[in-house]
């Protein structure tokens, strides 16, 4: 590429006449905005370790009443993006959500779409528009853009969960805001009683929908289900390289939400998965067992290959368009872990693309089943 033309060759009187006009030339920034071969990334691979979080967490239940905070949340914030940013990757937020027993984090609703992954402790609950989620460990739960939303705990100890929300796109598109609600009544319907049936759904054939429940119908995903379905799969396609499955629309098939992707992974004890190169940034947390996870850094990357382990509960943030390696550090049992990433986002917008390393020829198969 040959070199273009700089702002300082430009005269000072041309700069201020376009300035006053509130005009810039492009080509000074043109190769900044349209980087060669891969895009100018300011996520960085990171590691949040649970259980430095939890200590700090639990001291904040201490410092801060429910009542000052409304939610109580550590953000995981990456330092690609800025601490005072709040993301974990372009489009990712993430936090870790505290609920005292005895508590209740009242009822709002906003434009971002969220998702809680719990993370430990029984007796919290979520409603979402009427419906009471109860939250166990590992279970995903919705509160998908414009729904009512609050938190009540009845248990003994302390519950957490992982926040997963879109909230870095919709900022900045500036459409986020939120409203304050009311206590909700409970109808008592449990949409995973209708709809966790494998290859069943009781979508409506003689009536046309209708409400907020017509476009979620499932709003928690028991990881007892899921966690059996990739057993499941494991025992039954034995050579299959990547056990793993996509939390889906079940009426739909679609993305369970409209712009990030959450997905659960099984390594088989003490495989090694190699994955390629995607487009989108996604987001790991352990739900069983132990991981090893290394990040490459492909030529081109801002970041330096980068190894981290997982245990339980831990979180991790991995740039797009780079290849990472999962490890099982158990040669006994299997490790599961979520995935979030951005990839329903970037299939919406024609940018999904997955890139297989020649180094690597073991990432074909992979690639292919991605695509």
């Amino acid at each position: 590429m040959h070199a273009l033309g700089t702002l300082d060759e430009l005269p000072p009187d041309y700069r201020q006449a376009l300035s006053a006009r509130n005009l810039v030339p492009l080509w000074p920034s043109l190769r900044a905005l349209l980087p060669q071969q891969r895009p100018a990334q300011r996520t960085r691979p990171t590691h949040w370790v649970y259980r430095d979080i939890r200590p700090l967490l639990l001291r904040a239940g201490a410092l801060t009443p429910i009542e000052k905070a409304e939610r109580r949340v550590l953000v995981l914030a990456n330092p690609g993006h800025g601490l005072d940013a709040m993301q974990a990757s372009a489009a990712i937020y993430l936090g870790m959500q505290l609920l005292l027993p005895g508590e209740w984090a009242p009822s709002h609703r906003h434009t971002p779409n969220a998702a809680r992954m719990v993370v430990e402790g029984t007796g919290a609950w979520t409603t979402v528009d009427g419906e009471q989620c109860p939250m166990a460990r590992g279970d995903l739960i919705l509160t998908p853009t414009g729904s009512w939303h609050e938190h009540g705990h009845d248990g003994s100890d302390p519950v957490v969960w992982l926040d997963v929300l879109d909230l870095p796109l919709v900022y900045f598109l500036e459409a986020s805001y939120h409203e304050n609600g009311t206590r909700q009544a409970v109808h008592g319907r449990h949409g995973e009683q209708a709809h966790v049936r494998a290859g069943v759904s009781p979508r409506p054939l003689f009536a046309a929908p209708s409400g907020r429940h017509a476009r979620y119908p499932l709003l928690r995903y028991p990881w007892a289900e899921t966690r059996a379905a990739l057993q499941t799969l494991a025992a039954g396609q034995p050579t299959l390289e990547a056990v793993q499955v996509t939390y889906v629309h079940p009426e739909s098939g679609a993305d369970a939400e409209q712009i990030l992707g959450f997905h659960a992974l099984m390594l088989r004890p003490g495989q090694t998965l190699a994955l390629p190169a995607r487009s989108p940034a996604m987001v790991l947390h352990q739900i069983d067992g132990g991981s090893t996870v290394h990040i490459d850094a492909p030529a081109g990357a801002a970041h330096a290959a980068t190894t981290y382990p997982l245990d339980e509960a831990d979180t991790c943030a991995i740039p797009g368009y780079t290849p990472v390696t999962l490890a099982n550090r158990s040669t006994t049992e299997p490790a599961f872990l979520f995935v979030a990433d951005e990839s329903p986002l970037h299939r919406k917008l024609g940018l999904y693309e997955v890139r297989p390393d020649a180094t690597r020829p073991e990432l074909d198969a992979v690639a292919r089943g991605a695509q």
